[in-house]
């Protein structure tokens, strides 16, 4: 339960934080609000909300809150396949119509909430009194919509997941396996339910099997919808990482380079230490700037190395040796040939390629001394 708890928590806290980055978005939205609604119908399951609640607004308000909310979660999740399918208007036609069966379902399981005698009302569906027609309808009813709105999101993540590339396709399958999982469990409710209504014993096996399903539907869920996201994060964070390592290796070069033309230095505004080494941007701004200025550097002081004849494919420990005596010369003031040579080159065109490359002759300057 508790393990839930924070996979939900922390799904609704990243979906919340991007809503906020990209307001408009409309199928952001509708799995925000999925998760949102999946939350509050799982914490009004827990014993403290729960008893507040029926404390607040009365016997039997818990489980109808968290039954309307669960019928709004996976409402707003067919909506975000809707959004996430179809153009902007189709989506928003569609939403309007599938709204329909999700009202008609609250309404019953509000009436048959009301109707219930006070006695056997709001009871946990393990304990409810299912002779009781009143009980019956009303988790009848629930479920039937949630048959049918899993289903049918099922089929659209399904179809969506084959559209799909990795890591987006691994997490719609992830969702739409526990989705199936949950529309067998309310399917086997519903059996469940009409075979205690008609007043005959339940089989232990058919209850143990809905719960193992919903053990592990609800989890799945949760990880299918956040995979995407998480697993684009850590690639990101991959991406930061090997740049900030880059960075910090191109030093010597760098600052040999730049102590003989400081000129060649690119300007720009001045930005808070803190935010430059922790800041996504501010280390790929630095990556780049570096990488840059050293092979700017580098095309200034090719010329005072054309003349030690370096050989194509010399080694970093070598291209080392000619770079340090080809800025001797040039401190000293001597005159350098008309022509650049080519330095450390890459063999493909790609700036991480050309930061490999200078990175290489970084560390033949380091050890060198």
């Amino acid at each position: 339960m508790y393990l839930t708890a924070a996979l939900l928590l922390l799904a609704v806290l990243w979906k919340v934080y991007q809503l906020f980055q990209a307001p408009q978005d409309r199928a952001l939205r509708a799995v925000t609000f999925c998760l949102l609604c999946t939350a509050g119908s799982f914490s009004t399951g827990l014993p403290a909300e729960n008893h507040a609640l029926n404390a607040l607004a009365g016997t039997g308000a818990a489980s109808l809150a968290s039954n309307v909310l669960l019928l709004c979660a996976v409402y707003w999740l067919l909506s975000f396949y809707l959004h996430s399918a179809t153009d902007c208007q189709r989506a928003s036609r569609r939403a309007r119509l599938e709204a329909v069966p999700l009202a008609m379902a609250v309404i019953v399981i509000t009436l048959a909430t009301i109707a219930t005698p006070a006695g056997v009302r709001g009871r946990p569906y393990g304990t409810a009194d299912l002779h009781t027609p009143q009980v019956a309808v009303f988790f009848i009813a629930a479920q039937l919509y949630l048959v049918y709105a899993l289903a049918t999101t099922a089929w659209w993540t399904g179809r969506y997941a084959r559209m799909s590339q990795k890591p987006v396709t691994i997490g719609l399958w992830m969702t739409a396996s526990s989705l199936v999982s949950m529309a067998a469990a309310n399917t086997l409710r519903i059996a469940m339910d009409l075979i205690a209504w008609h007043g005959s014993a339940v089989p232990t096996g058919l209850n143990k099997s809905v719960a193992m399903l919903f053990a592990l539907a609800v989890p799945a869920f949760v990880v299918g919808l956040s995979y995407p996201g998480v697993m684009l994060r850590l690639a990101g964070f991959r991406i930061w990482r090997q740049h900030r390592r880059t960075y910090r290796r191109l030093r010597p070069l760098w600052q040999l380079l730049h102590e003989a033309f400081p000129e060649d230095a690119l300007h720009r505004e001045p930005a808070g230490l803190w935010r430059e080494n922790l800041t996504v941007r501010g280390v790929h701004r630095r990556y780049y700037r570096r990488v840059i200025e050293c092979r700017d550097g580098l095309v200034r002081a090719s010329p005072y190395m054309a003349h030690q004849d370096v050989q194509t494919g010399a080694t970093p420990e070598a291209l080392a040796g000619y770079l340090r005596s080809a800025l001797r010369s040039q401190a000293a003031g001597e005159p350098a040939p008309t022509h650049a040579i080519a330095v450390a080159l890459p063999g493909e065109n790609s700036l991480d390629a050309d930061a490999r490359q200078l990175v290489a002759l970084s560390d033949a300057l380091a050890t060198r001394g």
